[in-house]
């Protein structure tokens, strides 16, 4: 049976920042929400590319070439291999779309860094 995800529930379940929580997956997608504030790390993700759709609040993303900044309504994808670091000045509400392969921090690990089983949970 299809049952309607309520977003806003989801987001109010986020009780840290920086730990995405999964609340949906299409085919080899997971649909996660995330709040976020401040720094969070340089990385990338070597097979992957990664979507970042404020929902609320502002997002920076830092590039080695650049950066980005977006609000509410808008989104960003960070293509495969592209090393960045989200940056959230006051509190941002993401929902991300990623392959379910995607490692959270890439290749680095940070006291932040959080397994697809913390996600899940």
């Amino acid at each position: 049976m299809l049952t309607a995800v309520d977003i806003e529930s989801q987001f109010a379940a986020v009780t840290a920042y920086w730990s995405p929580k999964v609340i949906g997956r299409v085919n080899d997608q997971y649909v996660k929400v995330a709040k976020l504030k401040g720094e969070f790390v340089w990385h990338a993700h070597e097979g992957e590319d990664e979507l970042f759709l404020v929902m609320r609040g502002r997002l920076r993303i830092q590039l080695e070439d650049g950066e980005v900044e977006f609000g509410p309504g808008e989104f960003v994808v960070v293509p495969r291999g592209v090393r960045h670091n989200p940056v959230a000045p006051e509190e941002c509400w993401v929902m991300l779309i990623e392959t379910v392969t995607t490692k959270h921090t890439g290749e680095v690990e940070t006291p932040r860094t959080r397994s697809i089983e913390e996600q899940l949970g």
